[in-house]
C-alpha cells in the first residue's frame, strides 16, 4: 500500500504561494549575478561587521538582505511546522506571508531612512507639488519606489482579510510612506520628503495586492485549507 496516497495533498491556492515563494529566491539571485560588482565591493565590509560601509550603503543592505534570505525562509518554515502541529489551518501561506512583509519591506525602509551627507545640518525640505519630482526621480528611482512597499501590499491580503481590498492596500501604503517622509523631515536626514514618493510607494502596494489576488485571505478563505468534515446528518423526524 502507497502510504503517499494517504497524505493530503496541499491546496493549489497554497502550492501556488509556495511555487511562488521559491521562484522569488531565484528572481532575486538574478538580480544578485546582475549586480554582483557592486555587492562583492560591500562584501568584505559587511562580512568584517563593520556598521560604516555597509550598513549604511545601498549596495550593503542589498547583500545583507540576499544573505539572510535563507534565515527567512527557515523562519518561514518553522511556523509554518509550529502551525501545522498546531492544526492551524493555512500553515504555509501565512508563514510565507508574515516573513515575506517583513523581509521584503524593511530593507527598503533602511535604505530610506539613511542619512544624506547633510544628516543633522541640513533642515528638511518638502515637496508637496504632484508630479514634479518624477522628472527627477528617472526610471530607477520610480522602480525603486514601487518596491518599496510592494511586499507589504503583496503579502499583507495574503495573511489579513482586512487587507483583502485593493483600496485598502492603497491607503495602508500611503500612510506607511507618509510615516517614512515624516521620519526623513523630522529627524534632518538631508532628504526631501516628497508627496510623489507618497503617491508612488502607494502606488506600487496597489499593484503588488493586484498581482496576489488570488491567495488573498478572504472571510470566505479563512476557513482551514484541509478537508472539511462531512456534514451530520439530518435528524428524522419520529412517526
Amino acid at each position: 500500500m502507497n502510504d503517499d496516497a494517504l497524505l493530503p495533498r496541499p491546496p493549489r491556492r497554497t502550492r501556488g504561494l509556495l511555487l511562488l515563494g521559491l521562484a522569488a529566491p531565484l528572481a532575486l539571485a538574478g538580480a544578485a549575478f546582475v549586480l554582483r560588482g557592486p555587492l562583492l565591493m560591500s562584501a568584505p565590509t559587511c562580512l568584517a561587521g563593520r556598521w560604516h560601509g555597509c550598513y549604511d550603503t545601498f549596495n550593503g543592505v542589498v547583500l545583507m538582505t540576499l544573505v539572510t534570505l535563507p534565515l527567512a525562509v527557515l523562519v518561514a518554515w518553522v511556523l509554518a511546522r509550529r502551525r501545522r502541529a498546531a492544526g492551524l489551518p493555512s500553515a504555509w501561506r501565512l508563514s510565507l506571508a508574515e516573513v515575506g512583509m517583513v523581509h521584503g519591506t524593511v530593507p527598503w525602509v533602511w535604505m530610506i531612512l539613511m542619512p544624506g551627507a547633510g544628516a543633522g545640518v541640513v533642515p528638511g525640505r518638502v515637496s508637496l507639488v504632484p508630479l514634479q519630482d518624477l522628472v527627477t526621480m528617472g526610471p530607477l528611482g520610480i522602480v525603486g519606489n514601487l518596491l518599496v512597499f510592494a511586499s507589504l501590499g503583496f503579502f499583507g491580503p495574503v495573511r489579513f482579510a482586512a487587507l483583502a481590498s485593493v483600496p485598502r492596500v492603497l491607503v495602508l501604503g500611503a500612510g506607511c510612506s507618509v510615516l517614512v517622509e515624516s521620519a526623513q523631515y523630522v529627524l534632518w536626514l538631508d532628504r526631501v520628503s516628497s508627496v510623489d514618493d507618497v503617491l508612488v510607494n502607494a502606488a506600487g502596494a496597489a499593484l503588488a495586492a493586484v498581482a496576489s489576488r488570488r491567495w488573498w485571505r478572504t472571510a470566505e478563505r479563512a476557513a482551514p485549507d484541509g478537508p472539511r468534515p462531512a456534514p451530520a446528518p439530518a435528524a428524522t423526524p419520529a412517526g
